[in-house]
């Protein structure tokens, strides 16, 4: 019998819990560096952060750089890679996307030593399980950055709205990792409340999120504007656009992931700023905030709490996302506009739709390590909902009945998922780690 376990050690410094929200921080990066794309992967049997380009602490033109690095979530050890392969040198504001486990770093900009910026067109290949960067994909047929970035159904890569060049556009470009192809998808609507540059967001099922951004006008206006893009899963490129203004939304280079089902971000700023942290509007320096947003999709709400003990961070290009419960950033600046290595890992437990705490949902689950199936249990009747997760965060299988209740696992691939488990009267429970392997 081989059961392979990877999962999260606990390397941190700080364990803070606010409101259903856990966060702890785990090993530093190798060096300070901001504004650098950032996304999860496995290597091995291990689920890794990586952290491609950035800027460094002196957060002048010179220190944008190709730097690489990935942290192994086992053992809390960085280790460097090779830098990103591209001969016009340093950039910032690329993202950093994992499609069936290979990773693309698109778009971002340079700077010249006169202060110029040029869009890039890249996109970047990397082989997480040869740690190998492979021969660049089909360039965007428009370059982009501080754009938004997502992934739909581990197939697609959405990149919406951004700058390119010399202003916002509303393009939605999509690339195809498999057949390494672009298509147009349906622009956003060609005004200042969609096009942005500097916001984040996520694709949920079949709906893109996304929130804050700087917009067009005297000293690029921090927006205040939610987007919900609906993709037609018969034809990814028709996607229908809506959105609302909400204080909560305003936002600028937030950390954008999933919790449950829902969008949330963190961090960010409400001021917007050039890559070096002083604000357009010449106030100076911006403050990074301490903050979360939620969007609940059950009641079309948007929250934004700044009360809680989070770590202030901004500046943040994406995030590692092991699981829908899970998900880690990595560099930034922290207060003072100081370039940052710090790693954050952020999860919640014991959290409604509603945003209200509930009672624990009390269950067992065993077998655990498991070889052909679980068994949940649980007392007082009533019927639960339980769904399954592997470390990307990708839903592998729903079920739904009364106490005991059975998930096969059989067919899975050894290494570690999750449960969510949503009880008689809607309450959720924290994730939940299983552990499968195959019998010998």
């Amino acid at each position: 019998m081989k059961t392979i376990t990877f999962f999260l050690a606990l390397h941190c410094s700080a364990l803070c819990i606010a409101q259903g929200q856990l966060f702890e921080e785990l090993p530093s990066m190798p060096e300070a560096v901001t504004n650098n794309a950032v996304t999860g992967a496995i290597s091995g049997d291990t689920f890794c952060v990586y952290s491609f380009c950035g800027l460094d602490f002196t957060k002048i033109w010179s220190g944008i750089h190709l730097k690489a690095w990935r942290m192994n979530t086992v053992t809390g050890e960085w280790s460097s890679l090779p830098p990103v392969p591209d001969p016009a040198g340093g950039k910032i504001a690329a993202a950093a996307s994992t499609v069936k486990n290979r990773i693309y770093v698109i778009g971002g900009y340079h700077v010249a030593q006169n202060g110029s910026e040029t869009s890039s067109a890249k996109v970047h290949r990397f082989d997480p399980q040869t740690n190998a960067w492979l021969s660049d994909g089909t360039p965007l047929p428009k370059a982009i950055d501080d754009h938004v970035q997502a992934v739909w159904r581990d197939s697609l890569i959405y990149v919406i709205t951004g700058w390119s060049n010399t202003g916002n556009v509303p393009d939605v470009q999509i690339y195809n990792p498999s057949s390494d192809t672009w298509m147009a998808g349906t622009a956003v609507p060609n005004n200042v409340n969609y096009k942005v540059f500097g916001a984040s967001g996520v694709i949920v099922g079949d709906k893109i999120y996304y929130c804050g951004g700087a917009a067009a006008g005297i000293n690029f206006p921090a927006s205040s504007f939610f987007r919900i893009g609906q993709i037609n899963p018969d034809n990814p490129a028709d996607i229908t656009w809506s959105g609302f203004n909400s204080a909560a939304a305003k936002g600028y280079r937030m950390a954008a992931a999933i919790k449950f089902g829902d969008p949330v971000w963190v961090g960010g700023s409400d001021v917007t700023y050039n890559y070096n942290g002083i604000a357009y509007n010449g106030s100076g320096g911006v403050p990074a905030l301490s903050r979360r947003k939620q969007y609940f999709a059950l009641n079309n709400s948007l929250t934004n709490e700044d009360s809680l003990a989070l770590p202030p961070v901004m500046d943040l290009r994406s995030t590692a996302q092991r699981d829908y419960g899970y998900f880690i950033t990595a560099g930034g600046m922290g207060p003072g506009q100081q370039v940052s290595n710090r790693v954050f890992a952020y999860t919640w437990f014991g959290i409604t739709n509603n945003n209200e705490p509930v009672e624990d949902f009390q269950y067992e689950v065993y077998p655990n390590p498991a070889s052909d199936r679980v068994i949940l249990s649980w007392e007082n009747g009533g019927a639960a909902t339980v769904r399954l997760f592997d470390v990307l965060g990708r839903e592998l299988a729903v079920q739904s009945g009364e106490s005991p209740l059975q998930i096969t696992t059989g067919q899975l691939p050894e290494g570690m998922y999750s449960l969510q488990i949503t009880g008689p009267g809607q309450k959720m429970t924290t994730r939940k780690v299983i552990y499968a392997y195959r019998r010998l």
